[in-house]
């Protein structure tokens, strides 16, 4: 989506097929980073983002039995944003939508669920596409792979993806949340459960993580014994827990955590997860999935509206974005064995308290150290910034940019 806007206003015919009816997707990423938010102010819709509301979060802890503890610290960020914003995807989905429909040359097609791509002999030239029960061709001089984890695009394609194991799956469900609760992101380590609780104002949304493969053994054992271990701990859940009357109401994420070694084939180019599924760990996904946008935006543009783009102007965009991605998922392996391995050992027969490791210590000793991670979820390896042909201010007498009818 972040992608279709900035090549519409670099004045490039795009379309956008969206495979659902509308974007309404429950427990899926939903926390805006910094440098999205300083990205959709370049944009000259930080106003619009704003007006949803989100929740703001500035600090992110942890709870342990020996109490919580800071890890990362936002207030020092530089920039205009030194917050996170958790705001429902549809939300921010429909945002950027709604500025790419005034652009012309620009179209976005629901329903439009890409089954194929179509050659000519070794090149990529666009895809087909079902809808309304009808198959439909769509010819393109790029075909971009925005797809997900399980990108079809990817598949037929050929492309090669290289996994890396991991310890963990994700429940995912809502509980209430009381106005004595906790506000923000909270991690809560106790006993060898781990829980990601995301405040949403009048619920929380909460992930619970198991090891992987687990959930068949949880659903055996019944929907009580997974309350018990809720309350278990979290105590201060307590009744609450019963609102889940079955596993119906609980979501599995399965992670993956993988990457292309290339991204890309002549006519063809993948980003995002598509590219590189990540881990939930940090919550960084969707915006590495928009940084993967906004740079292969300001490479493509120009080559686009001159002509085809050579195989060498993709791996540009691999190249650009590749620091980032290997950085931040060797951050979340080394989170999945330090942290997540230790978190969720199963059926100890006496599972013991959790005390703060000497780095969580630390950084509460000298509070200026929660900046560091603070920077990395927040900013991250390699921002990047709109284009200036993409940018707009908020003044609605701005210039548009023409549109070739290419």
């Amino acid at each position: 989506m972040v992608l279709g806007l900035i090549l519409a206003r670099a004045g490039i015919r795009t379309t956008v097929l969206e495979k659902h009816a509308d974007f309404l997707r429950d427990f899926r990423g939903d926390t805006v980073h910094a440098s999205t938010l300083i990205l959709l102010d370049e944009l000259g819709l930080g106003e619009q983002f704003a007006a949803l509301p989100p929740r703001w979060v500035q600090k992110l802890s942890v709870q342990l039995d020996s109490g919580t503890y800071g890890v990362a610290d936002l207030t020092r960020l530089p920039g205009g944003h030194q917050h996170i914003a958790l705001v429902p995807q549809w939300d921010f989905l429909n945002v950027i939508a709604d500025a790419s429909r005034q652009e012309p040359g620009y179209e976005l097609i629901m329903e439009a669920e890409v089954t194929d791509l179509l050659w000519d002999t070794e090149r990529i030239v666009g895809v087909s596409y079902s809808q309304d029960g009808q198959s439909h061709r769509l010819e393109a001089d790029l075909v971009i792979g925005c797809d997900g984890r399980s990108s079809v695009v990817r598949e037929r394609a050929g492309l090669r993806l290289r996994t890396f194991g991991v310890p963990m799956d994700v429940l995912w469900f809502r509980l209430p949340r009381l106005a004595t609760d906790s506000e923000g992101v909270v991690g809560r380590i106790s006993r060898s459960n781990l829980l990601i609780m995301i405040d949403r104002g009048d619920y929380y949304q909460i992930g619970v993580v198991i090891k992987k493969g687990s959930v068949a053994a949880l659903h055996d054992r019944g929907i009580e014994l997974f309350q018990q271990r809720l309350r278990d701990a979290a105590p201060w859940l307590g009744d609450r827990v019963e609102l889940l009357k079955s596993f119906d109401d609980i979501r599995l994420l399965n992670v993956v955590l993988s990457r292309l070694s290339r991204w890309y084939r002549d006519g063809l180019l993948c980003i995002g997860d598509a590219a590189h599924a990540m881990s939930p760990v940090g919550g960084v996904g969707i915006n590495l999935a928009v940084q993967d946008a906004v740079a292969a935006g300001r490479i493509l543009a120009k080559p686009l509206l001159t002509g085809k783009v050579a195989t060498t102007t993709l791996r540009k965009v691999q190249v650009r974005r590749w620091l980032p991605t290997v950085f931040t998922q060797t951050f979340q392996r080394l989170a999945h064995l330090v942290v997540v391995e230790t978190s969720i050992a199963e059926d100890e027969a006496e599972p013991r308290p959790t005390t703060a490791p000497a780095p969580l210590r630390l950084m509460q000793r000298f509070p200026v150290l929660q900046a560091i991670p603070g920077y990395l979820l927040g900013i991250g390896v390699l921002p990047e910034h709109a284009p200036d042909f993409a940018r707009r201010r908020v003044d609605s007498r701005t210039r548009r940019i023409p549109v070739s009818s290419k």
